[in-house]
């Protein structure tokens, strides 16, 4: 089982992010340590929460998933969604097009074209492939992924609306193009993720409602 970690002041990542990035270091004094426990035990329901969730509002992600979950009796793994139908599936209220997406990942992970076991030793882009060779998971969940189950330090999420949201907000700026966000980002490496997480953390608390200000 994965320890739980803790990001704070005493941290090698977060002292060096304060020193890189004076606008960080203040949502970072905002937003306090934060702690988390990776999902590298939950892999799978891990990947199904983030078909389920995708262009969907966390809320509303949230709630198909618990049903989903309901159905396979609190346990999602690969053999309990085989189980059931597709209608079942769609009756949680995702879309047909999501039920092929779990039905692909369920499908690789049973007839062993993909072992997530085995991602914890590939490179962070090695693991972006393989996740997106299975259609249904694109650039976007396969970083959630390296983020949030494999605990990967460099990993800069400029696909996630949330994240782009909490950037707007910290960099007062509306300019979020790829190129842009890495480029203002690049003096984060090699602790994106961590970057990251703490920005994330402020949009969940709501510090993202009232405008940033840099010395208050």
């Amino acid at each position: 089982m994965s320890n739980l970690i803790t990001l704070d002041d005493a941290s090698p990542s977060v002292q060096y992010l304060c020193q890189k990035d004076k606008r960080l270091a203040k949502v970072i004094s905002m937003v306090g340590p934060i702690s988390y426990i990776p999902h590298d035990e939950n892999a799978y329901p891990f990947l199904i929460h983030e078909i389920i969730e995708q262009m969907l509002s966390i809320k509303a992600g949230q709630k198909i998933y618990g049903r989903l979950e309901e159905l396979c009796h609190g346990d999602i793994t690969p053999e309990q969604i085989t189980f059931l139908s597709d209608e079942q599936i769609r009756g949680t209220g995702t879309s047909n097009a999501k039920v092929s997406y779990i039905r692909n990942m369920t499908n690789a992970i049973m007839d062993g074209s993909i072992c997530l076991e085995q991602l914890r030793n590939l490179s962070d882009e090695d693991v972006i492939k393989a996740l997106t060779k299975i259609r249904g998971i694109g650039k976007w969940t396969a970083k959630m992924y390296l983020i949030f189950v494999l605990d990967r330090p460099d990993v800069l999420p400029v696909e996630d609306g949330a994240f782009l949201q909490a950037y707007r907000w910290m960099y007062k700026t509306d300019d979020c193009s790829e190129k842009t966000v890495y480029k203002k980002c690049k003096k984060w490496k090699p602790y994106s993720s961590t970057a990251s997480r703490f920005l994330y953390r402020a949009l969940d608390t709501g510090l993202t409602r009232q405008e940033f200000h840099i010395f208050k």
